[in-house]
């Protein structure tokens, strides 16, 4: 496979120059199908912006505006995106996940994101239609900051991305996941592992320089540990929050959340250095023979040596992300005005493949998107009962101190993200730990300035506990970053002061916005069901399979499969014999 170079002067490095005054930045992005083979083992389609895949990194200063203009040219799936990370604070129409704050863009339609960029870090974005992002369409998003408190500790800024692979595309794996064939919910395991997108990464540095290295996880399913040979980090930036500069040699970066580190180089140009990221194969129900589930880059001072293997090492042992302190020492909200409890399991329903629950509902996207419904029934837009039976859905009042206590009823890890905001990680458990008790909650055990961000992994039967102000009106998910996940169901719909909304928003939604419901056929006023006259008629919404009998284990639904199964190949073995012509005995 050919190596594939990444320089200080070039691709996704940024100078330490002046800033400019904020500017409105345009995007043009026709988003369309080509072909790549990004880990030399097979050419697939993958999802591009204007016939170019990896898709462009977009670039801002803090107080820019972004316009980017989206159209569809991929002819058989609708798309959407979502800034991941990106508050949108008075703009949550312009979050992006389909059936919440827009409809989906259908072929040939084009759909406008414009909003303002308040905060800086280190963000990415990515398709929130149903589970399109790992097809390709995922990208960094990098806001710049003149007034950055690490701003003198470094000379020049590289970009990572690390992500999963799959050869399929994702509409069949979708449908063969959520299938009565794979009733014990075993997610699809990727066949490789990328850093930009490609293998064999080459990073030129130069010695005795001091390099901002900004990495993000887009990956669908795979957290990554990440360490760079002989050298050492120091984490600044989590999820777009500013850290104390905390020492680790290795991460662990869960889909969806990012680090930015300090990497000083050494003084000699005597060696280069491999970086690695390694899959988390914990979270992988089977592994399959031969995978490979390490990507390994290096750091490049001559490009006339050799680039050394990796070497190998004996156990994982990431920093611990829960004791990172937020530069502004920002103290634990207290007084909590709301708590949330959610428990969430993963199980089956009559249809007999697996899902995803919080609180017994697996999320089902409601007929009209969450946020419409909101702006069009006036005062019933506080009443949590009009958005649906199956949206997860919680009403949150202004300024309230909210808490989400979440115990994970499930062997496996799972990273959750809030949009709108990031939240104080108040506590988390060990895995095994099961359900939160608060009797066992002393003084001390919460820090007094916790880890912020808006990403954040529950342990393995375990809980976490997350408290974060509502002082963003708007309609912000809360779901596993797994895609397979939210796609099983394991959302949840904050509706956040939804009158002050209606005031935020009363100019109404951009018309570009309301063309793509209409060219769907998708209803943009009343509840969760299309009832514009009775909001608490909820008749016709989307729902999802019924409860399976009482009873019923996985084994046994692929037991009853198999049984239907030999069944019908029975009866059609019978009939067809019924149905053959009679020949006579030879003699």
């Amino acid at each position: 496979m050919a190596t594939n170079n990444f320089t200080t002067s070039s691709f996704l490095l940024y100078s330490l120059v002046g800033f400019a005054h904020a500017s409105t930045i345009n995007h043009n992005f026709d988003v369309g199908w080509v072909y790549a083979n990004p880990d030399g083992l097979q050419n697939r389609p993958v999802i591009g912006i204007n016939g170019q895949w990896p898709i462009p990194t977009i670039t801002a200063d803090k107080g820019d505006r972004l316009i980017i203009n989206v159209t569809n040219s991929l002819h058989n799936e609708s798309t959407s995106l979502h800034f991941h990370g990106i508050y949108q604070n008075g703009s949550t129409h312009m979050d992006g996940p389909v059936a919440v704050t827009q409809c989906d863009i259908p072929p040939g339609s084009s759909f406008v994101y414009n909003f303002t960029v308040d905060q800086p870090g280190t963000y990415w974005y990515h398709s929130h239609s149903r589970g399109q992002y790992p097809d390709g369409l995922r990208g960094a998003l990098i806001i710049h900051d003149p007034e950055s408190p690490h701003k003198n500790l470094y000379d020049a800024e590289i970009v990572l991305t690390f992500s999963d692979w799959y050869h399929s595309l994702m509409n069949p794996l979708l449908n063969s996941f959520l299938s009565i064939s794979n009733p014990s919910g075993a997610e699809p395991v990727p066949q490789s592992s990328l850093v930009n997108e490609t293998r064999d990464l080459s990073v030129a540095v130069e010695p005795g320089k001091t390099y901002l290295v900004r990495m993000v996880n887009m990956g669908a399913f795979a957290a990554q540990y990440v360490w760079f040979e002989d050298h050492t980090m120091r984490i600044v930036e989590v999820d777009g929050i500013y850290t104390e500069p905390t020492e680790a040699s290795m991460i662990y970066m869960t889909a969806a959340q990012r680090y930015s580190v300090l990497i000083t180089t050494k003084n000699s140009t005597a060696g280069n250095f491999a970086f690695v990221g390694s899959m988390d194969q914990d979270l992988f129900d089977v592994v399959p023979d031969g995978l490979n589930p390490n990507v390994t880059g290096w750091l490049v001072y001559d490009s006339t040596k050799e680039k050394p293997a990796a070497k190998e090492i004996s156990e994982f042992a990431p920093f611990d992300d829960f004791t990172l302190v937020p530069q502004d020492s920002e103290p634990l909200l207290q007084h909590v005005d709301r708590s949330i409890t959610l428990d969430m399991k993963m199980d089956n329903l009559i249809d007999g493949a697996n899902y995803a629950f919080f609180n017994d509902k697996t999320y089902v996207a409601p007929k009209v998107p969450t946020l419409y419904t909101a702006l069009s029934t006036g005062a019933n837009a506080s009443n949590p009962e009009i958005y649906g039976s199956y949206t997860n859905q919680f009403v949150l009042s202004e300024n309230e101190v909210i808490e989400i206590i979440l115990n994970n009823n499930d062997p496996g890890k799972h990273p959750f993200h809030l949009h709108g905001h990031a939240f104080q990680v108040a506590y988390r458990s060990e895995e095994e730990a099961g359900p939160y008790d608060a009797s066992q909650i002393t003084d001390g055990t919460f820090p007094a300035s916790p880890m912020r961000r808006d990403t954040v992994l529950v342990n393995p039967n375990g809980n976490i506990v997350l408290r974060f102000r509502a002082n963003n009106p708007g309609i912000w998910l809360f779901h596993c970053h797994i895609e397979w996940h939210v796609a099983s169901g394991l959302v949840a719909t904050m509706i956040e002061s939804p009158l002050s909304l209606q005031k935020q928003l009363a100019d109404g939604i951009p018309e570009n916005h309301l063309d793509v419901c209409k060219s769907s056929r998708v209803p943009t006023a009343g509840n969760a069901a299309g009832n514009t006259v009775d909001l608490f008629d909820l008749a016709g919404e989307n729902k999802a399979p019924g409860p399976l009998p009482a009873g019923f284990t996985p084994r046994g639904i692929v037991a009853l499969v198999f049984s239907c199964v030999a069944a019908f190949v029975g009866v059609g073995v019978v009939a067809w014999y019924g149905v053959a012509p009679i020949k006579a005995k030879s003699v």
